[in-house]
């Protein structure tokens, strides 16, 4: 019997023979932590014993979801990161880096075929580059910290496959949230998914790692999408980069596919071409309407950003249509680059100076609003339209607002007339 991408992945990484259902003991390529999870982290690594990190090139520390800091609490949480980093001659990487999502494989410290866990949920979104990558407690990751290693019960993998051609004003946001809505928010708990189709091959990076982002939203341990051409074309370029600890020696992965006769759980299809503008409404993401469903839904604030939607692509989408029009006078739009790499391009391209002349606030690269711990914490009874990926109650900051999730698209159009609005009347 043929194995799929995550079989493969765990029988290289345990080296013996698995199939889905099997308990292993793996070797885990990357492991990391972030400002809300790494206090734990290092509590948990020195309670374990540990005196020394299983390699210092394959774990780092991320600030990003309270950066910069706050109040006093979250600074001594920012200091021991920092102190902990200096004491193992740790990759960190600070304020205004970036959200860790993007920033860890924008630095070539991931790549294809790699084991990765991650103390957020929102790990899963590597499995863009064909990485197995899934969120673990802070504990489990101190585990693979200190030793290389951790246990893992292999996956069945669901396969879902997209054909068709996206019609305009529809993104992978508005793709992804359509499934998520099809779905429902536990239908694939402990199992990976693996996307394919047309649809995939045509899309870019970016919208791949979308799309990865939010497999958690439907209960997946991990989504992952076979590498290909583009993907070591993006891996090349991120690998020269490097970091103060990982300098790219050249390498951009392993090839690893299904075999043609893998064992999928089920195999479902999804025409692409029959999706328009999607929006989650609140309190769930699996609560998934049309956009024209909401149409004159009042808004308070727009929110652009996150590990789902901070990328170029989705800044060079608003940046369409924000471009020498006016943000509703009602409307307090927030843009947070998901990194300064990202946010430098912007402003290269002129984005950002075209940004604040519509009236948007741009902040520091990171997590911004998503989380409610500073930046655009809502009010009572007020509305946002954000391109997250959760729109829990309380998400972001306040029990009693309301969070609408959306495309790039759909968040700049409606932060221009104040309400939920059908992007495609600005896109040409």
């Amino acid at each position: 019997m043929g194995k799929t991408i995550v079989e493969k992945i765990f029988s290289s990484h345990s080296n013996k023979d698995v199939k889905a259902g099997d308990v292993v003991v793996a070797n885990v390529d990357f492991c990391f932590g972030q400002d809300g999870t790494s206090m734990l982290i290092i509590d948990a690594f020195r309670n374990l014993g540990a005196k020394r990190v299983f390699n210092k090139n394959k774990f780092c520390m991320v600030i990003d979801h309270s950066a910069p800091s706050p109040n006093i609490g979250v600074s001594e949480v920012h200091k021991k990161m920092r102190n902990f980093a200096k004491e193992h001659g740790l990759n960190i990487f600070d304020i205004g880096c970036g959200v860790c999502h993007q920033v860890i494989p924008e630095s070539g410290l991931v790549m294809p075929g790699n084991l990765v866990v991650g103390a957020d949920s929102h790990t899963c979104t590597y499995g863009a580059l064909g990485v197995f990558a899934t969120g673990m407690g802070s504990t489990d990751v101190a585990v693979a910290l200190a030793t290389g290693k951790n246990w893992f019960k292999v996956p069945e993998t669901i396969k879902i496959i997209l054909k068709g051609k996206a019609g305009k004003g529809v993104y992978s946001k508005d793709v992804i949230l359509h499934i998520i809505g099809k779905l429902g928010a536990d239908y694939s708990t402990y199992k990976a998914i693996e996307f394919s189709g047309e649809y995939i091959k045509s899309l870019s990076m970016d919208g791949r790692f979308t799309i990865a982002n939010m497999a958690i939203e439907m209960g997946a341990k991990a989504g992952l999408f076979e590498p290909d051409e583009k993907t070591y074309k993006w891996m090349k370029e991120h690998r020269a980069k490097g970091t103060p600890h990982h300098k790219g020696a050249g390498q951009v992965g392993h090839r690893v596919k299904n075999d043609k006769d893998a064992k999928y759980s089920e195999v479902l299809e999804f025409d692409v071409s029959k999706i328009v503008p999607q929006i989650a409404k609140p309190h769930t993401v699996d609560n998934v309407v049309p956009v024209n469903k909401l149409k004159n839904t009042k808004i308070d604030q727009a929110f652009l950003g996150t590990c789902t939607n901070g990328r170029l692509e989705d800044l060079q989408i608003a940046h369409s249509i924000l471009k020498n029009n006016k943000i509703n006078e009602n409307v307090k739009m927030i843009i947070a680059p998901a990194s300064k790499d990202i946010f430098q391009k912007a402003m290269e391209k002129g984005m950002i100076s075209e940004f604040v002349k519509a009236g948007a606030c741009v902040v520091a690269p990171g997590c911004g609003p998503c989380v409610g711990t500073h930046n655009g914490v809502l009010a009572s009874g007020e509305a946002c339209i954000s391109t997250a990926n959760r729109n829990f109650k309380g998400r972001m900051g306040n029990p009693d607002a309301f969070i609408y999730l959306g495309s790039p698209a759909t968040v700049a159009a409606s932060a221009l007339e104040g309400k939920i609005t059908d992007p495609r009347k600005y896109i040409k």
